[in-house]
């Protein structure tokens, strides 16, 4: 149907209606479309022909998402076919993100220095404005997130599961520029050992249906 790059659309989640997960939804010129199968960036051709037999054998109204770290084919849907719950379950996702900003903030302070960690914060805080992240329109909003345990509290932001993707890709990248290497991902699962034992496997899970494994561990 189509092949679109990612300024070209608006992508969300919402709350399966009967299930325990979230749904991915893509928007596009008024239309509608969810989550068939996600690509990593050096299978783009094999992208393309499932794609292809979607659309030209099977007669499937879909798109191909084209991104510079991985690919993805959507499936066109009603949008009266699932209820709209925003959040709900990415929660889990949410609290592990922030205890990687936390992590790899503390990790630059102290290897680094106080100026180098203000940087990256500074980073981090320009991401969130020009993707317009929820809740972190303040900069009492920014501390927060850096300060607060996610463990603890209350008031998860109101983070969708795209916004989740692009903030571990530029956490990466970050990392990457401040440590001069990707030594640092390799400990996630012990950033992460606070987190109950399903919440991590859901984290984990996520990870590799949202192509990012290979970034995190």
């Amino acid at each position: 149907m189509f092949i679109l790059k990612r300024q070209d659309v608006e992508i969300s989640s919402i709350q399966h209606p009967s299930k325990d997960q979230t749904i991915p939804i893509l928007s596009y010129q008024g239309q509608t479309f969810r989550l068939i199968q996600v690509f990593k960036a050096g299978q783009a051709e094999e992208a393309k022909n499932f794609w292809r037999n979607l659309t030209d054998n099977k007669g499937k109204a879909c798109v191909l998402l084209q991104e510079p770290d991985r690919h993805s084919v959507w499936g066109k849907i009603h949008r009266e076919q699932v209820d709209q719950d925003h959040n709900g379950r990415a929660i889990p996702l949410i609290k592990a993100s922030l205890l990687i900003i936390q992590y790899l903030y503390l990790e630059i302070e102290d290897l680094l220095g106080k100026h180098q960690a203000q940087l990256f914060k500074q980073e981090i805080a320009k991401t969130f404005h020009v993707l317009h992240f929820p809740q972190t329109d303040t900069p009492e909003a920014i501390e927060k997130i850096f300060t607060e345990d996610p463990l603890a509290s209350l008031d998860t932001p109101t983070w969708d599961e795209h916004h989740l993707v692009t903030l571990l890709q530029e956490l990466h990248r970050l990392g990457k520029v401040f440590f001069g290497n990707t030594n640092f991902a390799e400990g996630i699962r012990e950033i992460l050992e606070d987190i109950p034992d399903q919440e991590q496997r859901q984290f984990f899970a996520w990870l590799q249906k949202a192509a990012l494994d290979k970034l995190w561990y």
